[in-house]
């Protein structure tokens, strides 16, 4: 199974308190409603983001063109450093921008204020490019490719994980990409991050739901992500025996242990259970390989946070396996760089589902 992920090229938030601020190295991307109590009038935030639309075309032509269109899947991460504000049903929409923009090199707190890139106004510079609809020009989609959506209330995990794959086909050629493969990647539609209409420019202290996420200028492992997944699953055990107890070992096979973000490594697992069958034969029956059952995952954690970077997935993650035995392939561009990871193991053997944390370390460093 296969999980790609790609970072923006650029973001900012958009201020419509402040119309010509840039904010394009700040390392936060804002979407709110406020109602401050001095001057009060609703303020909103809005995030865009920009992914090269080289690489999600990359991505297209190299891994999931020739895949039926359900065994992929496209979605935007966005991990929340403060949130607010929340009230049962406060919801946030992605949908996409028209047209160019130019980044910028402003923070919220600059002072002077920078104008020198994309702000609520304008999509480069003040003075330069205004948007048609102040706060970005955002696609009129048909019904079958609007905005998609996210819910959340005061108990609800509060990162933003939302399936964007429509607006992916959109940015890659129009809806025909799927039928017709029709790739025109411009790289000129980005992401619009914002409260659902009826949220917006809302009055009252009531109202006033404020999401700050981390930017791609982060300084923490929490940039925004566009994460694809894909089934890539090949399951053929050859003359391999397959194990049977959940009394086992498995061995991760194939890691160097450092890896540049551009490699793609496969890991090889040797399975054997603990307590072999005596049977006479010439070779050591500890060196025997065996197969795992389909139901066998993998997840990569982050060694320093201890956090899932992907977790286990009954279908993306699943481990695969050809006749010499199991393995998975993991591309290393979706992560963080300089940091070590650990991968973990699941499988379900005669009714026990057994987690193997083995402390399997690798790293990843700039190539």
């Amino acid at each position: 199974m296969a999980v790609y992920k790609i970072f923006p090229d650029r973001d900012a938030t958009l201020y419509s308190a402040f119309p010509i601020t840039n904010t394009g190295d700040d390392a936060i991307l804002e979407v709110s409603n406020t109602f401050p109590p001095i001057n009060p009038s609703p303020r909103v935030s809005r995030a865009i983001i920009d992914f090269q639309g080289s690489q999600i075309l990359n991505i297209w032509n190299n891994h999931l063109k020739t895949l039926a269109d359900s065994q992929w899947t496209a979605h935007l991460r966005l991990f929340a450093a403060e949130v607010s504000g929340i009230n049962q049903n406060t919801t946030i929409e992605v949908g996409l921008i028209s047209g160019s923009f130019d980044n910028g090199t402003g923070q919220y707190n600059d002072s002077p204020k920078s104008t020198n890139g994309v702000s609520w106004d304008f999509k480069y510079y003040s003075g330069s490019g205004a948007w048609v609809t102040p706060g970005g020009d955002i696609r009129d989609t048909t019904s079958s490719y609007g905005p998609v959506t996210q819910s959340f209330d005061r108990r609800t995990v509060q990162d933003l994980n939302v399936d964007v794959k429509q607006l992916v086909e959109i940015i890659l050629g129009e809806d025909n990409l799927v039928i017709y493969g029709n790739l025109i990647a411009t790289g000129e539609d980005s992401f619009i991050i914002k409260l659902i209409d009826t949220q917006e420019f809302i009055s009252g202290s009531a109202n006033q739901p404020d999401f700050k996420f981390f930017s791609v200028d982060t300084n923490t492992i929490y940039p925004p992500q566009l994460e694809f997944r894909w089934d890539d699953f090949a399951y053929e055990t050859g003359s391999l025996a397959p194990i049977t107890t959940s009394d086992l070992e498995i061995a991760l096979d194939s890691n160097p242990g450092v890896f540049y973000s551009e490699s793609i490594n496969r890991f090889r697992l040797n399975v054997r259970p603990d307590f072999p069958v005596r049977t006479y034969q010439t070779s050591s029956i500890y060196t025997t390989n065996h197969y795992l059952p389909t139901a066998s995952y993998y997840a990569i954690k982050d060694l320093d946070t201890n956090e899932f970077i992907v977790d286990f997935d009954s279908k993306y993650t699943k481990v695969s396996c050809d006749s010499t035995g199991n393995y998975f392939d993991l591309y290393m561009n979706g992560l963080q760089p300089e940091r070590y990871y650990k991968i973990l193991l699941q499988t379900t053997v005669s009714g026990s589902t057994l987690v193997k944390d083995e402390d399997y370390i690798f790293k990843v460093i700039n190539g």
